[in-house]
């Protein structure tokens, strides 16, 4: 359960504060069926990518595991035809 404090108001009567919660990430390639993962589809790709060239995990992205694994050959087929570098660095020298 998450946690909940509790807030004198000074008249005697306690108040609860509510925290921030972040809403559940849904796969936005289950929901859109239209949308698909291709290794040419670069600008796409780079959503799912790190500054550094890292691919983002589920929990920051959001996809479910079938997509993961999908968007994960893809990067790798991207980078192998070098569409996509292999680390961040050329992204900050601007050679892509």
């Amino acid at each position: 359960m998450p946690e909940e404090r509790l807030r004198n108001e000074g008249n005697g009567e306690q108040t609860q504060e509510r925290r921030y919660y972040a809403r559940p990430k849904v796969c936005q390639f289950c929901t859109d069926k239209q949308l698909t993962i291709d290794y040419k589809k670069v600008d796409l790709l780079r959503r799912f990518i790190t500054d550094d060239g890292k691919i983002r995990p589920r929990r920051q992205t959001g996809t479910c595991a079938r997509h993961q694994r999908q968007i994960a050959n893809a990067v790798k087929q991207a980078r192998h035809i070098a569409l996509l570098p292999y680390t961040g660095k050329y992204w900050e020298e601007g050679y892509s």
